[in-house]
Formats: structure tokens, sequence, C-alpha cells
């Protein structure tokens, strides 16, 4: 029997959606499986795009091939997933390669019967489009899927609902998104901005360093990575450097010497908006992974007593992890979360509460898929303890910083006036909304607030 040639990433894509889609497992954690795979940067590429535009994808199945998605084997549905997402959302990929190797990969799973029928309803999407990459201003918005905001794929029949008579319903279908959400956002935001979320929401995420000012500068790094021939550019007001061409973080030059840590735009700017001082005591209540407690630290010059706990205790091990690369350990200390409150008396409480991920859902692609309105009435719960917890553990005049990556209300600006009419002696000082973006300097989207405690005893 001849040997089976090695799986390419376009399988890697179909089986790893298979396994997420059986139990809920998250799809890096699947993709963690091939650590060997030559071109694993594709495959987390086609797995992420799939699972962003799920939806929208299986429109466009059932819409060629007048075949229901359930009538479909799951194995065999997301091989043509990943040949669909490629036709539509990748143009510079080669159509005959896209299918050939869909239709290779279908018979190994499945057999020559199962290739034929993926052959067949990758060609039949390959008729219905007309152009696959065309300026998102020149057709009919029903016969165009979008891929950026400045481009569309092109069908020649109508595939999306009305966006005049229904921009929810076209929103949420064009962008593979929640109904309830996205009428959330239009309700809040308007029409324009909502569509900008959806862009932002959809978008292949830019990777940011945050350089450790204790070691390094944001010019220094980014001389480093160049000489290393890693392209990269320095966003000027935050001095955090954007990586221009995918890399392994852990094969950065600078990784292994704690030069840097990875965080968004939107994720850096609530320890910037508390400028937290060098002779405060900070209690970082929800610190896994440890990405804002680190950088409390190196904001505080390598000065401020820190303590870091997590309810998650393994991902509390990840906070040490951090603070031992990037050379923190004289001013952090871990600490169970259980015998937290016994180091009371803290100058500044910061909460990174746990939350829906709505600003974040291009990074957390399966966030969009399984997030309820009832999530978030039960997270608002959790976010209101933690307020109330981190109360109980400041010193008169203290303050409370509070943030989430959630672009909800009732997660935030809400949620901390509530919090505050309920809880005397507090006062808001400071709140930012950063809401997700797809332009150049992309961004993730979330919520930071500074909470002041007037109290005297």
């Amino acid at each position: 029997m001849p040997e089976l040639k090695p799986i390419t990433a376009r399988g890697v894509a179909a089986k790893v959606l298979s396994e997420t889609r059986k139990d809920k497992q998250f799809a890096g954690d699947a993709l963690d499986q091939y650590p060997k795979l030559a071109n694993r940067q594709k495959a987390t590429d086609l797995v992420f795009g799939v699972i962003k535009n799920r939806p929208v994808i299986d429109l466009v199945i059932e819409k060629v091939s007048g075949t229901q998605i359930v009538h479909i084997p799951n194995k065999i549905l997301n091989v043509i997933r990943v040949g669909v997402y490629e036709l539509v959302f990748c143009p510079q990929a080669k159509e005959y390669v896209i299918i050939c190797e869909a239709v290779e990969y279908a018979k190994r799973i499945a057999n020559t019967k199962g290739g034929g029928f993926v052959n067949a309803i990758l060609r039949q999407t390959q008729k219905h489009i007309i152009n696959r990459q065309k300026p998102a201003e020149q057709s009919s918005p029903r016969k165009l899927i979008s891929q950026t905001p400045d481009t569309a794929c092109e069908f020649d029949m109508e595939m999306l609902p009305d966006p005049d008579k229904s921009p929810c319903e076209y929103f949420a279908c064009a962008f593979s998104l929640p109904g309830w959400l996205v009428q959330n956002w239009l309700d809040e935001y308007g029409r324009q901005q909502t569509e900008k979320i959806c862009f932002a929401s959809n978008r292949r995420p830019s990777v940011y360093l945050r350089p450790n000012l204790l070691k390094t500068t944001a010019k220094e790094l980014a001389e480093k990575l160049k000489a290393a021939k890693v392209d990269c550019e320095i966003k000027p007001e935050s001095q955090m450097v954007k990586l221009t061409s995918p890399k392994a973080i852990t094969a950065l030059p600078g990784f292994d010497e704690g030069l840097f840590t990875v965080q968004d735009l939107a994720s850096s700017q609530a320890v910037r908006a508390l400028k937290p001082q060098p002779d405060w005591k900070i209690l970082d209540l929800c610190a896994a992974p440890g990405t804002k407690t680190t950088q409390l630290a190196e904001a505080t010059g390598g000065h401020a007593k820190i303590i870091a706990t997590d309810i998650d205790a393994n991902r509390l091990k990840m906070v040490g992890e951090n603070i031992t690369r990037l050379g923190l350990a004289d001013n952090i200390k871990t600490v169970e979360y259980s015998d937290v409150e016994k180091q009371g008396g803290f100058d500044c409480v910061l909460i990174d509460a746990p939350c829906s991920n709505t600003g974040v859902l291009s990074r957390r692609p399966e966030v969009r898929h399984r997030i309820t309105e009832n999530d978030i009435k039960e997270l608002a719960g959790t976010q209101m303890s933690l307020l109330s917890k981190a109360a109980g553990m400041l010193k008169p005049k203290g303050i409370i910083c509070y943030s989430t990556c959630s672009i909800q209300p009732e997660e935030d600006g809400l949620l901390v006036r509530g919090f505050i009419k309920e809880t005397p002696g507090f006062e808001l000082e400071y709140e930012n909304i950063i809401l997700p973006s797809a332009e150049p300097f992309d961004h993730d989207g979330g919520y930071s607030a500074v909470i002041i405690s007037e109290s005297t005893t």
C-alpha cells in the first residue's frame, strides 16, 4: 500500500475545525497538536478565517449547491468550508490548487464519492463568483461578500439580505455575527460605527509588542527586530512596535531576554490611564496571564510593590512565567486567590475583569458562536462582585482601575455607574471606551475606568 502524503495546511485546518466543533475546544489548543507543521501559519489563518465567517460560508454553500448544511457529514463539510473560505476571502490563492487539495483530502478521509461531492460544490461556488476581488462600492451589496472595508467578492446572484430594509439582518449575515449583538451595537453606536466594528471584528489582527522599558525602548527594540530581518514599525503615540509580517513570537530576537510583551493597543490603555506611582502597593486581582501586571511594574520603574492573583491557579502560573522572563520578580509577588485578602491595604486594585470579549472578536473568533445575552447578564454579576471585593481592600483614598475587553455598556459604563450608586464614597475620575478598528494601526476594543475612593476611614 503506498504511503500517504503528509497532511497539508488545508487538511489540518479541516481536521481542527471538525474537532473544535465537536466539543467546543478552542481552535488554538487544537492547532497546538501540530507543532511541526511546515505551514502552521497558513493552517491557523484558515481555521480562524472559517470560524469568523462560518455562517456566511454556510450560506454560500447552501445557495450554490441547493444542499442544506445539516445533510452534509461534518468532516466533509469542513473540507468544503475551507475551500469556500479561500475562494471567497483569499483572492491571492489559486483556484485550481484550492479545489485540487480539497478533493484529494476528502478522498483521503472519506472516499472517491466524497471527493466528487466536494469537487461539485467548490466548482459551483467558483462558477457563481464573477470577481474574487473588486472595489466594494461597484456593485449591489446583496451580491457582495466583504473582505475588507475596500474590497469584496462578487457573485452573480443575491447572497445577502437588503441592507436598507434590515441593517441588523444584513450586518449579522454579512459578518457572521449574532443578530442580538449587532442590534445592540446599532442601538448604542449607530449604523456607520457598527459597520466599522463589524469589519474590525473580522479583520486579521496585527501583533503589537510592548517594549520592557526597564530594559529597552521602542526604538531599540525595532532596530533589533529589523536587524534580524523582522519587518516592523513604531506606533508613535503609544511607543508600541507593530509587526508587519507574521513571525513566531517565541522565536523573535529579544523574547528570551524579556525585552517585550505582546499586547494590543487597546489593552495597554488601562494602565496608561491609571498612571501608577512607584510608591504604591498594587493588587492585580485578575492577573493571568500577567500582561497588565508586568505593565504595572514597568510603568513604575520596577519600584511599586505589586501583588498578582487569579482565581484560576493554573493560569496564575503563567503570570509567574512572564514575571521571570521579563526580570520583574523583585517587585511582583504571586499569591493564591484565597489568601489575597490577607494582603489588604492597597493603594490601587486593578481589575481586568472576565467579560464577554466583544471587543476582541477578531482574536477570539469562537466567542461569536458561543456568547449569549444571558451570558452578559451573568458576567455583569461577576464583575460587580469583583468591584465590591476590590473596594474592601483599599486604603483610604485608594483607587480601583477597572477594565474589560468588552464594548457592551452592561459590562462597562452602566456597570461602573451602578457600582458607584450602590457604594457610597466612590467617584468616577476617568473612563474611556475604545471601539475596535480595522484602520491602519488596527486595534481591538475595550473599556477602562479609574474609580477613586473618597473614604477617610
